[in-house]
């Protein structure tokens, strides 16, 4: 059964050699080979300003890099996010891209915020992210904070869920690169 996929390749840095890239482009390409319909939003081509003011995140109007990604988000059933884990946390510009796509205008329509009850409830979440240290010590010593913030202060608070993650280490020394792009590229096939 096809799906409507959106992938955010949240990698800021436009240099098309990022690993970020790679996989996003394996993901769109095993979910549209096996008949999804796929679209890619690329942090690094994306204009908009960084919140600054509660007034801003209560009030002010999106601009238009914002609106259309919330339309792809409102279209989706599955949101693939890509991201390199930097300093222990994803990019600032990808929170700050959260930041303005889920006002609570958008997120909840304008109904009081409650955990799991905005209007992107029953949409399906994988996060990618890739790191220079092993994903054990990641997992272990860090206990995946930032990504369990991301799953639980951002996307299961707007509805999310569920939501499945993969965490690639060691990502900068790995050899079998292509083997992980094969395995994404299948993870994309399924909209798993």
């Amino acid at each position: 059964m096809a799906r409507r996929i959106l992938v955010l390749d949240g990698h800021p840095d436009p240099d098309p050699g990022r690993y970020c890239h790679a996989l996003a482009a394996a993901y769109a390409q095993g979910g549209a080979g096996a008949g999804h319909l796929v679209h890619r939003v690329n942090l690094s081509g994306m204009d908009f300003p960084m919140l600054t003011t509660r007034q801003d995140w209560d009030a002010g109007t999106p601009c238009p890099a914002v609106l259309a990604l919330q339309e792809e988000l409102l279209w989706a059933e599955h949101v693939v996010i890509i991201y390199p884990l930097w300093l222990g946390a994803m990019p600032a510009r990808l929170k700050a891209l959260f930041e303005q796509v889920l006002r609570p205008a958008f997120a909840f329509g304008g109904r009081a915020v409650a955990p799991g009850s905005g209007r992107l409830k029953g949409r399906s979440v994988r996060i990618i992210v890739t790191m220079g240290m092993p994903a054990l010590i990641y997992r272990t010593v860090f206990f995946s904070h930032s990504l369990k913030a991301l799953k639980t202060g951002i996307l299961a608070l707007v509805g999310f869920g569920p939501t499945r993650e993969t965490v690639l280490g060691g990502i900068e020394s790995r050899r079998d690169r292509d083997r992980l792009l094969k395995r994404i590229r299948e993870m994309g096939a399924r909209a798993a």
